[in-house]
């Protein structure tokens, strides 16, 4: 495959930009993007022959309205040549999911899918649920549609199998059992309550259960139960009665026939689609999940779910079995791609399964079109009591958050009418410590909530002028009373931002002094005196919402933040301190900051650490201070 950029000179339209590329176009396989003058992505399309398929845009007349106001806002194009369609496919799933084009059939929610992860790396393996790269050793079930779904999976694992759920370090420092050996839901391997042996044994079955063998296991627990039964040892025998109920509760949900498969079904209606998918692994049900995928009205319904497909499978590991409940475009070509058979059932307990997917699809987009009606409505209710010219697309709401000026955060959380857009969420790490002269403005001292106000504005729109592509809020609501709000206009106004509304909201006091009055909250706006809206206004409702939401998560970060930096040890930063050298060195001085007060001469009578080592551990802890 190779890429190869290609560019015209000036032309009256954009049909004539495309003219001039087809007469150097071969008729080979590839990928073709075109662009506006800004140099964005408008469209990625692939073709098995690159001159025949944009030889089909020189002529606008011929194609849908929105297809002519591509091309005519077309400025230039680029090209990919593949080796074969199916390559080109596969290019252009994932270059859409990377660029998101405008005229593109898009996958909107890629969020990455939970697994279970049964730990490689210890003598008696954890069981956990795992997001995100499969870079630790051990095995890997899935994936399921949630993390509720993973949760009650573990959960059955530890019920069944009695699998540890503690950490490495946990384990390590357990000296007697816990509350799960307590509950029988583990065998207490941590202070020798079971064998290695043994307990390779329960993980073996729970790898077998995962895989679909649950019979056989059920069949194990059985003749366990006979046998510990025969020896009078009626509790253990009642243990494994429990085992195999909950294992049959659990075999009466498996679908037989359908051992490694997903349902794509499609719901669409007034131009607006909804795709629920199902996964299927080893029989049983790992959950489902209903995206809405963004594509203009005139898009058939079988191009929208073969392009959802594509990208869908672009990055994540594809089924044996895909089922559908309409015909996909380019199937034959998709299953070569994918490696996988597509099938839309007509009878038997497949095509069950399908109808179910596809009625909550239904399901799905009918909740979603009332919570969008109901999130318009209060957008317009917003610009109404606020005075704002339209209902604002897009709110940013912005706090702060910090314990003495410590660990400083700022936060900013974005709504529209499709609700929270959690992807579009920010963090700030307000620490102070720039040295650059450009940011001496915003330097403030710890604990001043008006200064990290303003700083944290003044980054946020100094990176949305340096970012062509970024969309501008339409509104600002600030936690806060009059302070915050004259800080924020002070940090809008030195950028030369004078066009978005921006608001505060600060918590009403009681009457006796000092509380908080959720409900009596006041509103600050330019130009305006402060106010306050009814008590049961659906508008304060949602306004309370947003804060509480961008208080919820500059909380949650800072906690975070708090949490690893309480957990963090000066030693991992030092080059050539590994964990053997770290443990030497906190046992034999008793804590860290022992070490950082100890001399190169008292270093060196730890074991492992050589003059050499002992002098970059001392000149690192002085450097530093």
């Amino acid at each position: 495959m190779s890429d190869k950029p290609k560019t015209s000179g000036p032309k009256t339209s954009g049909a004539q930009v495309i003219e001039a590329f087809v007469k150097t176009l071969p008729g080979s396989p590839g990928v073709y993007r075109m662009l506006n003058a800004a140099g964005d992505v408008l469209y990625v399309g692939k073709a098995k022959s690159l001159k025949k398929r944009v030889t089909a845009y020189t002529q606008p007349d011929k194609h849908p309205i929105r297809i002519q106001r591509m091309i005519a806002q077309t400025a230039t194009m680029e090209f990919a040549l593949t080796h074969t369609e199916v390559e080109a496919l596969l290019l252009e799933a994932n270059l859409i999911k990377k660029l998101k084009p405008r005229y593109n059939i898009l996958l909107r929610d890629d969020k990455s899918f939970p697994y279970i992860l049964i730990t490689g790396d210890h003598d008696f393996p954890q069981v956990l649920k795992h997001r995100g790269a499969k870079d630790r050793k051990g095995e890997y079930f899935g994936p399921f549609a949630s993390g509720a779904a993973v949760n009650e999976a573990i959960e059955t694992l530890h019920k069944v199998f009695l699998l540890r759920n503690c950490s490495d370090s946990i384990f390590s420092a357990r000296t007697r059992p816990c509350l799960q050996y307590q509950i029988k839901r583990c065998t207490a391997p941590c202070v020798g309550k079971v064998t290695r042996e043994a307990y390779a044994e329960q993980v073996d079955m729970a790898r077998q259960f995962l895989s679909g063998k649950s019979r056989k296991i059920q069949d194990v627990f059985a003749r366990e139960m006979l046998a510990a039964s025969e020896r009078m040892e009626f509790e253990v025998a009642a243990a494994y009665r429990d085992r195999i109920k909950a294992l049959t509760h659990i075999q009466s949900h498996l679908v037989k026939g359908l051992d490694n498969a997903d349902i794509h079904a499609l719901y669409q209606q007034d131009g607006m689609t909804c795709i629920e998918v199902f996964f299927f692994r080893a029989g049983q049900n790992y959950g489902n999940r209903a995206y809405f995928p963004r594509h203009e009205k005139d898009e058939t319904p079988e191009d929208v779910l073969a392009a959802f497909i594509a990208q869908f499978y672009a990055s994540r590991p594809v089924p044996k079995e895909i089922l559908v409940n309409i015909p996909v475009s380019d199937k034959g070509m998709l299953e070569e791609a994918l490696k996988a058979r597509i099938l839309k059932p007509a009878r038997g307990q497949k095509r069950e399964l399908v109808d179910m997917a596809f009625k909550n699809a239904a399901d799905a987009f009918e909740r979603k079109r009332a919570i969008d009606a109901s999130q318009t409505e209060l957008l317009e209710g917003l610009a109404d009591r606020l005075g704002l010219d339209a209902p604002p697309e897009r709110v940013e709401v912005y706090d702060n958050s910090h314990i003495g000026g410590t660990h400083a955060l700022g936060a900013m959380i974005v709504a529209g009418p499709e609700g929270f857009r959690k992807n579009a969420y920010r963090k700030f790490n307000m620490d102070n410590k720039s040295s650059r002269p450009e940011d001496d403005k915003t330097k403030f001292s710890p604990g001043d909530d008006f200064a990290m106000m303003k700083a944290m504005l003044t980054r946020r729109f100094k990176s949305l002028a340096n970012d062509e592509t970024a969309v501008r809020p339409d509104l600002l609501l600030i936690d806060g009373g009059a302070g915050q709000l004259k800080v924020a206009l002070e940090a809008l106004s030195d950028l030369g931002v004078s066009d978005i509304p921006v608001v505060a909201i600060a918590k009403g006091t009681e009457a006796s002094g000092g509380g908080r009055n959720a409900g009596r909250e006041r509103f600050f706006l330019p130009g305006r005196e402060p106010f306050r809206l009814e008590p049961n206004d659906p508008v304060l409702y949602f306004l309370q919402r947003l804060r509480d939401e961008a208080h919820r998560f500059a909380i949650t970060a800072h906690r975070a933040r708090r949490s690893r930096a309480i957990t963090s040890n000066p030693l991992d930063e030092i080059s050539g301190i590994g964990e053997k050298r770290k443990k030497a060195l906190l046992l034999h001085f008793g804590s860290t900051r022992a070490v950082t007060e100890a001399g190169v001469a008292d270093l060196q009578k730890v074991d492992g650490i050589s003059r050499a080592v002992a002098e970059k551990i001392y000149n690192f802890f002085h450097e530093q201070r």
